[in-house]
């Protein structure tokens, strides 16, 4: 645990202003995010992060996850209709899988920012002070947070999460595409996807455009959220 000068051990992460004026609803039809939300940042990331990898990623990996999610909602309807039982049981691992990757992968473009500009000159408001009460520094978060990261088996994605139950943030690792909400009970704030790469130096990359500054992450991420 990291220690600070301040008590830090019994403050509560003042994150829950963050998220207390969401909007919630549910998308019968999941879509693929439009590449708008980051193509400005993509020939912009630095140059350990591969451009063309990382639009491969959504083009052809996301866009997997969103049509084999949509299908298998479409399976599931049915089978609900039918009383199938059985075959509602079959399709939760797929379910799991691409749904979490379509969250999973939305949040991780959503946050994408150019290197340099003032979305990533830093966290601040609620998000600042729950990492400072936490963390102390945003560096000490990454000093903990991208060894867990690089320590993931296989695929899998290094998260920062908010528990609700201890008012604190929290860094978690969940395998292949498991959703870190439904895994652990913690509302996700953001996440790393080590897929193909994992070294310290890509992970300190990402941190560099990642927009830390003020994140409330997507309505649906809180379809069962209640404050």
């Amino acid at each position: 645990m990291t220690t600070c000068v301040r008590k830090i051990n019994t403050r509560k992460c003042n994150f829950e202003t963050l998220i207390s004026s969401v909007n919630l609803y549910h998308a019968f039809l999941h879509l693929l995010p439009a590449i708008h939300l980051y193509s400005t940042s993509l020939p912009n990331l630095p140059a350990v992060i591969s451009e063309t990898t990382m639009r491969l990623h959504h083009t052809k990996h996301h866009n997997a996850y969103v049509t084999n999610l949509n299908a298998s909602l479409e399976k599931l309807d049915a089978a609900m209709a039918k009383g199938d039982v059985s075959a509602i049981i079959a399709l939760q691992g797929a379910l799991r899988f691409n749904g979490g990757g379509h969250l999973n992968h939305t949040l991780f473009w959503e946050n994408l920012t150019p290197p340099g500009s003032s979305s990533t000159s830093g966290p601040t408001g609620a998000l600042k002070q729950a990492i400072e009460d936490c963390f102390c520094t945003v560096e000490n978060l990454q000093k903990q947070f991208i060894p867990m990261t690089i320590g993931v088996q296989g695929s899998g994605w290094g998260w920062l999460g908010y528990n609700k139950t201890t008012h604190r943030l929290e860094i978690a690792t969940c395998a292949n595409q498991d959703p870190l909400q439904a895994t652990t009970g913690l509302l996700p704030i953001f996440g790393i996807d080590v897929w193909e790469v994992r070294n310290s130096t890509f992970l300190f990359s990402i941190f560099e455009v990642f927009s830390l500054k003020s994140f409330i992450p997507p309505p649906f991420f809180f379809t069962s959220l209640i404050i």
